[in-house]
């Protein structure tokens, strides 16, 4: 998979309550490792979703791969992926694993493929969707076999860090080029949040740009700060800097 370059000029976006980030400027080379790192409520998650095509920044400019933001958000889109945002990528806790992957699989299958892949027949389809989840899974560290009933396991019964590789996971399916990950280390201990940075850096060495929301960003990744959030409407909501 080729990597993508992810750089931002000035970016920002307004609500109704005020700035949720203004002033982001980055450039991150392919196949970087991103992390936005800030307090809870300083707009972290309102830079993830703009970045990857989900919110329409309000000023400054970014650039995707070849696509432009905030201009091109549906080429952002194809390009991109979401992972453990509240409100966003929830998983249903009465569903399984399986039924998770099967379904996004299926999704896959039927919105991001083209339509000669449509077209194959259903022997090759149906190895193509094994293929793919077996691949992300692996990309995920997620070990079917090592949960309680494997496959089977309900949502409701996975660990925490169970939860967010099965999260990766279902963003992997569609190969993104860019892959966004929230409330990276929330609730995690030290020794989970080393696995999911480990996880997270081997992502991007194998060709996919990360950007990851956290309260503490490794030494090693390219970092955007967003500061304190003001409570005041009308006044900055942070000031945002890129340090490699």
């Amino acid at each position: 998979m080729d990597a993508i370059a992810v750089t931002a000029e000035g970016l920002g976006l307004k609500g109704p309550r005020g700035w949720a980030f203004r002033g982001i400027t980055f450039e991150a080379e392919p196949g970087s490792l991103i992390a936005v790192e800030g307090p809870s409520g300083s707009g972290r998650t309102c830079l993830l979703l703009a970045l990857t095509g989900r919110m329409k920044a309000t000023e400054g400019t970014a650039a995707v791969g070849g696509a432009r933001l905030p201009k091109q958000l549906g080429a952002v889109r194809r390009l991109s992926a979401v992972a453990h945002v509240a409100g966003v990528t929830d998983l249903d806790p009465a569903l399984t694993v399986g039924e998770h992957l099967r379904e996004r699989a299926l999704l896959q299958r039927r919105f991001g493929d083209s339509l000669r892949a449509l077209l194959r027949p259903r022997a090759e389809r149906a190895n193509e969707a094994k293929l793919r989840i077996d691949t992300a899974l692996t990309a995920a560290g997620l070990d079917r076999e090592a949960l309680p009933k494997g496959s089977r396991t309900a949502v409701r019964d996975l660990e925490r860090l169970e939860a967010l590789r099965l999260s990766l996971a279902l963003a992997l399916i569609g190969r993104p080029k860019l892959l966004g990950v929230d409330d990276t280390d929330l609730k995690l201990s030290d020794a989970e949040r080393a696995e999911v940075w480990a996880l997270l850096r081997s992502l991007a060495e194998a060709g996919t740009t990360v950007v990851a929301v956290c309260s503490e960003a490794p030494e090693d990744a390219l970092t955007i700060s967003t500061g304190q959030k003001e409570q005041k409407e009308g006044t900055d909501a942070l000031a945002a800097t890129g340090r490699a």
